[in-house]
């Protein structure tokens, strides 16, 4: 035999409050809000305390530099730093045929980025550089500028200079642009802009970015010449091109490609399924360039199997340029999805880690970091940076503790470009394609989530489905517009068409159970939303419903009827003894209808639930007491409080209490404020707690709590989920 456990309760003792009687026996204590001119004299404050804060504030590296510990971390982040740098080179050449442009200027954006960042970023870990969604959205604005066939935009900034050297200056005035719109942010403090791009929205339109860059490398991989296209529809255009030269295939970087895919893939699979045990990840697409990369130099890949090399690559870092004014003008509507994008990957990454890590992260200092290593970046001809996964993944995983990775990283960049970067000349092109093709693994398994979604929230999985579909094929930029357009309308939706609970319970919890009495009379609505101009009409249909009449029709209908009786009564045709007669209706004003009803010259108290003389005819209203529970509701506007009103008036003129309870005293200061209250409605009407009206009603009504004998056990939820398209049922009751 099993013994139950003992269960834990616990006792209140204290008195049944209202509001006004808790506010009569207990201080309101005010908090001092400061106006407007108290936060601009805090704004313009100096002193060394401030000075201090806030050169911490935009130079993070002053934060973390002086707790660094040589011997135990400088280690780490060389090893890091080292392994972070290899996979950083690869990326660069590889992210940079997305973009458009020669491969080696994605050297430069894994560089002159990522130093900046050094010194204002607040993540430890994260890697910056190129990253492929933008590197693709940056390729679609070069393409669109200056196209593979045809002659460019008629731009006077590229006067005298070849396509490529076009191109480059596209794509760092973009970037240039991007970069200010970031710092832009940054110093008005506006990061929370990223909160609108929901998980869901990111997903969907990383997933139709993963489509994009896989499409735009087929032409690599197959050795085919593809021009670049942009604008809606791109992606179908472009592969109608790939399929119409499909059997132009070159067969050596099709194989070539295979095998580096499948080398990649498998090693990446042994790494993430071994990684609690290897020192470091195995850098297998280091290795496979270098194989591939001696390969082709030792078998001459580009004279005798025609394959498209990368070719001369430039010593050294070219000489600053100044961004093209009329490109700015050009490519300003794409560049604020790119900034926002950009920051919004590299913010997600950084919360991440800064959770694993225990330490701080600030948006607005990551709008200021970024937007300073686009601008600083821009001006030695790289394109734009944010974080790619894969390799802040690589930086955290070798034991990276902070930014001195970071660094490192870069040197091996610089080594590589200053150096070394003639070894990569012979390295295919195909075998970036691959690179690139290999690391969307993780994007494109997001689209699993979508049976997840559909099961769990159908309006996110909307959100995603659309986000995805319109990014696919609308484009990037466009697609992220109408992505955010439908997150926008399913909030509006939420708020709107919520779902609204008819609750029973006597103290503050609501739990559903089955075989419970309703006590009589009693009716407990929960409001889970805002009430406001949108949903105020929803709010008052459906609490209708919930307590199975129209208050005002009730209302007419007893105004009505005590007309008759009045007239009755005036001609003599009526005694109260009579138990019924005919008498002739006439037209009544709908406005008298409206009012209260009005029993004073009669010589009795009608009561409306019993059967009245003369076959006159008024619905029964069973209910004496509604609550509602405004626990959930932030805030009213001007609309939602005179459509409560005229509610809470329609249901006290047919002799239903109203009591509203667990309301924010914001909200109740605000009814205050805006006259809210009168003869009719009465601030008596809110209690503190569920607990405290139920209390009230069942002292006022003692029958309810006669008929009711579970109630001091129990709790009941009854959910009544309602949409625009469907017919609600019957009231249900247990």
């Amino acid at each position: 035999m099993t013994m139950r456990p003992r269960e834990q309760q616990y006792k209140v003792d204290r008195p049944l409050y209202s509001v006004d009687s808790f506010e009569e026996e207990h201080e309101k204590v005010y908090r001092q809000r400061k106006s407007l001119l108290d936060h601009v004299r805090q704004y313009f404050t100096c002193d060394a305390r401030r000075v201090k804060n806030t050169a911490l504030s935009l130079l993070p590296i002053i934060g973390w530099i002086r707790i660094y510990q040589i011997k135990e971390w400088l280690l780490s982040d060389i090893v890091s730093g080292v392994s972070t740098g290899l996979v950083a080179v690869l990326q660069g050449l590889a992210y940079c045929l997305l973009a458009s442009l020669p491969p080696w200027y994605g050297l430069f954006s894994a560089f002159f980025p990522v130093v900046a960042y050094f010194f204002l970023g607040t993540s430890r870990h994260i890697s910056v550089g190129p990253f492929p969604v933008l590197c693709l959205m940056i390729g679609s604005v070069v393409t669109r500028l200056v196209p593979d066939e045809g002659p460019p935009m008629n731009i006077t900034g590229f006067e005298g200079l070849s396509r490529d050297d076009q191109r480059v200056l596209v794509a760092s005035s973009a970037s240039f642009m991007v970069g200010l719109m970031q710092l832009g942010m940054g110093l008005l403090q506006v990061g929370f802009v990223v909160r609108y791009l929901s998980d869901t929205l990111v997903s969907g339109f990383t997933t139709a970015a993963a489509v994009h860059i896989l499409v735009s490398q087929l032409k690599f991989v197959l050795g085919l010449v593809v021009p670049g296209i942009s604008g809606p529809l791109a992606l179908v255009y472009t592969l109608e091109k790939i399929f119409v030269q499909i059997t132009s295939t070159n067969i050596c970087d099709l194989v070539t490609s295979l095998i580096i895919m499948v080398a990649v893939f498998v090693v990446k699979e042994i790494n993430d399924r071994y990684k609690a045990k290897l020192p470091v990840p195995i850098p297998i697409e280091v290795i496979m360039t270098v194989v591939a990369c001696g390969v082709s130099y030792g078998f001459d890949f580009k004279t005798r199997f025609k394959v498209d090399v990368v070719g001369h690559i430039p010593q050294g870092y070219e000489t600053p340029m100044a961004p093209d004014i009329d490109i700015f003008q050009e490519t300003a509507m794409e560049a604020f999805p790119m900034a926002i994008v950009g920051f919004a990957v590299a913010f997600s990454v950084a919360k991440v880690y800064s959770v694993k890590h225990d330490y701080t992260i600030d948006g607005n200092q990551e709008l200021i970091a970024f937007g300073v290593s686009n601008i600083f970046g821009a001006s030695f001809k790289s394109f734009a940076a944010s974080t790619a996964l894969s390799r802040s993944a690589v930086q955290e995983s070798t034991g990276g503790k902070t930014q001195v990775a970071g660094l490192l990283s870069a040197i091996i960049v610089m080594i590589v470009t200053l150096a070394i970067g003639f070894l990569l000349e012979p390295l295919p092109r195909s075998v970036l394609g691959a690179v690139v093709l290999v690391n969307l693994k993780g994007m494109l398994m997001q689209v699993t989530e979508v049976p997840y979604l559909w099961r769990r929230d159908k309006p996110d999985c909307v959100v995603w489905l659309v986000t995805c579909i319109a990014s696919i094929f609308l484009g990037l930029d466009l697609g992220l517009a109408v992505g955010l357009g439908i997150e926008l309308i399913t909030v509006v939706f939420r708020a709107q068409l919520y779902v609204l609970c008819v609750t029973l319970s006597n103290n503050d919890s609501v739990v559903p159970r089955a075989g419970i009495n309703e006590p009589e009379g009693v009716k407990i609505f929960r409001i889970p939303s805002p009430i406001f101009f949108a949903n105020i009409e929803f709010f008052k249909t459906k609490l209708t419903e919930a307590i199975g009449f129209s208050p005002l029709r009730i209302l007419r209908k007893r105004n009505k009827a005590l007309r008759s009786i009045r007239k009755l009564l005036k001609n003599g045709d009526m005694e109260w003894t009579t138990v019924s007669f005919w008498f002739l209706m006439s037209r009544d004003n709908k406005e008298d209808l409206d009012l209260p009803v009005n029993l004073k010259d009669l010589p009795i108290k009608i009561d409306w639930n019993r059967e009245l003389p003369a076959n006159i005819s008024v619905p029964r209203v069973e209910l004496h007491s509604l609550v509602l529970d405004f626990a959930a509701v932030s805030f009213l506007d001007i609309s939602a409080l005179k459509g409560l009103k005229t509610m809470l008036k329609e249901l006290v003129r047919v002799d239903v209490e109203v009591y509203i309870v667990a309301c924010d005293t914001y909200i109740l200061e605000k009814l205050h404020a805006c006259s809210f209250f009168d003869d009719e409605v009465r601030p008596s009407i809110f209690y503190l707690t569920l607990h405290d009206a139920m209390l009230a009603i069942l002292e006022k009504h003692p029958e309810a709590s006669e008929k009711s004998s579970h109630l001091e056990k129990v709790s009941l939820a009854v959910h009544l989920h309602f949409s625009h398209s469907q017919t609600p049922g019957p009231e249900t009751k247990f």
